[in-house]
């Protein structure tokens, strides 16, 4: 178990950067299982330029996103992985349950479900404080960077 990256961490693992990477912290990892993620949403992320001026609200497919990030985090953390690039295969049974604002703190949890020589599965959800904000199933394929 590993108890915790920080952003410099991630970066050795993710090739994602900004504004790309929406990960800022793992608090708690189990390489190869699971691994429970922060993202601090704040007002100046570029996407609420536009998403809605007035409103701003976190668009969906990045929370999604972020959960994947959390659970690539956690799979390429493994020696057998390492240094590949995690690509999306599918998404499936996500559900959005309340908006993502600036100010909240999202806490992302991704547990692997199955993995199937380069393909996966894992479970993810991303919470505000006690509220759920959204959960899926996430599918990937692991490919050379």
């Amino acid at each position: 178990m590993v108890e915790g990256m920080a952003i410099s961490d991630i970066m050795k693992v993710l090739p994602h950067r900004y504004p790309f990477l929406l990960v800022d912290r793992i608090e708690d990892m189990v390489p190869g299982l699971r691994a429970v993620g922060i993202k601090n949403v704040t007002a100046n992320e570029q996407f609420f330029q536009g998403h809605f001026p007035g409103r701003p609200v976190m668009p969906g497919v990045l929370i999604i996103e972020a959960m994947a990030q959390v659970g690539a985090v956690a799979v390429l953390s493994t020696p057998d992985w390492a240094g590949k690039l995690a690509l999306f295969a599918g998404i499936d049974k996500a559900r959005f349950r309340r908006p993502v604002v600036p100010g909240d703190v999202l806490r992302l949890e991704a547990e692997l479900v199955r993995m199937r020589g380069n393909l996966g599965k894992s479970k993810a959800t991303a919470h505000v404080g006690n509220d759920l904000a959204a959960e899926a199933e996430l599918l990937f394929a692991l490919t050379e960077r």
